[in-house]
């Protein structure tokens, strides 16, 4: 259960990267001005995706911990990684037209994004370094709108339509969550299946959904063109 735990934190990290989105053109540190360049395109033949060096900047950004002014060649390349899957979900989520995000699904989700900062002020903070004046600012709320758009495309293309059966939530306490807790939790009483059910099927869907957005990347950049203009 340990390992299936810990793939599962790792995919939540992705989608939650995946749903940084971002779209911009130049930026301002507090210690100098940067001139933005163009670091690589992502087409699908009839729609060009642009990623700029801000992009990768403000991706950094929402990584608590991640050093900014310098950023390092090996967080940039990750966060250049991670925004060409984003332009890819992008770029997907464009085939299905869907409303704009409404003020309070916005207003949701940078909650979201600020609850693995240790505060607000330490956020904005961030934020005033990649350019941004504040959570308020015009190009932020557009970047968590489109946080917001990858994730309803996300939630429908590949979490909507899952169905664990009973027979995988039994095989899954059987063969997982009882052993880990029985080594774990030496004389303690074990929850039984109806108790853990819930919990269960949360991360069979999990694993499922990642595992589904795995097998769509690898499908989609057969056909994908990703061209990087200038190594970061």
């Amino acid at each position: 259960m340990k390992a299936r735990q810990g793939k599962l934190i790792r995919a939540a990290a992705f989608l939650s990267g995946t749903f940084g989105l971002i779209l911009g053109l130049g930026i301002v540190t507090a210690a100098q001005d940067i001139v933005d360049m163009s670091v690589a395109t992502v087409s699908d033949g009839l729609r060009t995706e642009l990623i700029t060096y801000s992009d990768l900047r403000w991706q950094l950004a929402l990584q608590p911990g991640v050093t900014l002014n310098p950023a390092r060649s090996e967080d940039l390349n990750r966060a250049l990684e991670l925004l060409v899957n984003q332009r890819i979900f992008a770029l997907e989520a464009e085939r299905i037209p869907r409303a704009a995000p409404s003020k309070k699904e916005i207003d949701d989700e940078i909650k979201r994004v600020l609850v693995i900062f240790p505060s607000t002020a330490e956020f904005e903070r961030r934020l005033r370094a990649v350019g941004f004046q504040s959570i308020q600012d015009e190009n932020f709320q557009r970047m968590i709108a489109k946080r917001v758009a990858i994730e309803r495309f996300i939630d429908f293309r590949f979490r909507s339509f899952i169905v664990n059966s009973p027979e995988e939530e039994s095989r899954y306490y059987n063969d997982v969550y009882a052993p880990e807790f029985r080594r774990k939790y030496q004389g303690l009483l074990m929850p039984t299946l109806d108790e853990k059910r819930e919990e269960i099927d949360s991360l069979l869907t999990e694993s499922k959904v990642l595992a589904n957005i795995e097998a769509f990347l690898d499908d989609t950049k057969r056909r994908i063109e990703t061209v990087v203009l200038k190594p970061v």
